[in-house]
């Protein structure tokens, strides 16, 4: 079907994360980092200072990135571990976090025995804002059964909003990548799937504003959620960690995310 100057101007503003349906909200940029300060493996460690807030810091990581950057602590179990999955995974940013050529580099692995090695990363300034739009760079250069991601905003108070939980992107690093909206107070998820896989490079955005979620990909809203929609400040986690759809990671297995940048912005 041939594309009218209508739907190319809709898509024009997709493109730049702005919906047509309503008036655009005014975002302000807060926080931006294409990874020009290189991490060997190893860097992010010592990261249980002041945990979950914005005073948090890995203490082995150089100045610059330790500012930006809080990696959940060695030990803390993923989500699969606290469901009591048979195989689960607990976070390790020092073997599974580095950067490098412009690139943070997120390898979850397993050994010959015992549980996955999961990795989740926290902009800092992006901690307890209420509303916002966030972006990411993203790619899976090397996917394998058994390994996932939940990007996602979590409320800074559970009581405050219990069932918020806004995931994008989420799912499988083997399946295609999803949306999910958790109303506040309980009941059933919105779930978009985009139809694309993991494995190519895609910029995922996520807009969080009163009374709405959009979820794009490649500059396409591929789900909108107005139904319970979140109130209250939240925190953006980009968490990797082991399957929850049944799937097991291979002994001696791993797999890799690459991102190459990271943007958030505040609402206005």
């Amino acid at each position: 079907m041939r594309r009218t100057m209508t739907g190319l101007l809709i898509a024009a503003l997709l493109s730049l994360g702005t919906a047509p349906a309503e008036a655009a909200p005014s975002w302000r940029l807060r926080f931006s980092d294409s990874f020009d300060t290189p991490v060997p493996r190893g860097g992010f460690a010592d990261c249980g200072h002041s945990v979950d807030t914005p005073r948090a810091y890995c203490g082995k990581l150089p100045a610059k990135v330790r500012a930006a950057w809080w990696a959940y602590p060695a030990g803390w179990p993923d989500t699969a571990t606290q469901r009591g999955y048979p195989v689960g995974g607990y976070y390790d940013p020092a073997t599974t976090l580095s950067i490098s050529d412009g690139r943070l580099h997120i390898r979850m692995w397993r050994g010959p025995t015992g549980s996955v090695h999961s990795a989740a990363v926290v902009p800092k300034a992006l901690m307890g804002q209420r509303y916002g739009r966030y972006e990411e760079r993203l790619r899976v250069s090397r996917a394998a059964v058994g390994y996932k991601s939940a990007h996602l905003l979590w409320p800074v108070d559970d009581a405050a909003c219990p069932g918020c939980e806004i995931d994008f992107p989420e799912q499988e690093w083997t399946t295609t990548i999803h949306a999910f909206t958790h109303p506040k107070g309980g009941g059933p998820q919105d779930a978009f799937d985009s139809g694309a896989r993991w494995t190519a490079w895609h910029t995922a955005v996520t807009e969080w504003t009163p009374g709405h979620v959009r979820y794009y990909l490649d500059g396409r809203l591929i789900g909108h959620s107005t139904r319970g929609v979140p109130d209250k400040p939240m925190t953006w986690i980009i968490q990797n960690e082991s399957a929850l759809n049944g799937d097991r990671a291979a002994p001696n297995s791993w797999a890799q995310m690459d991102i190459a940048w990271v943007r958030g912005w505040t609402w206005s």
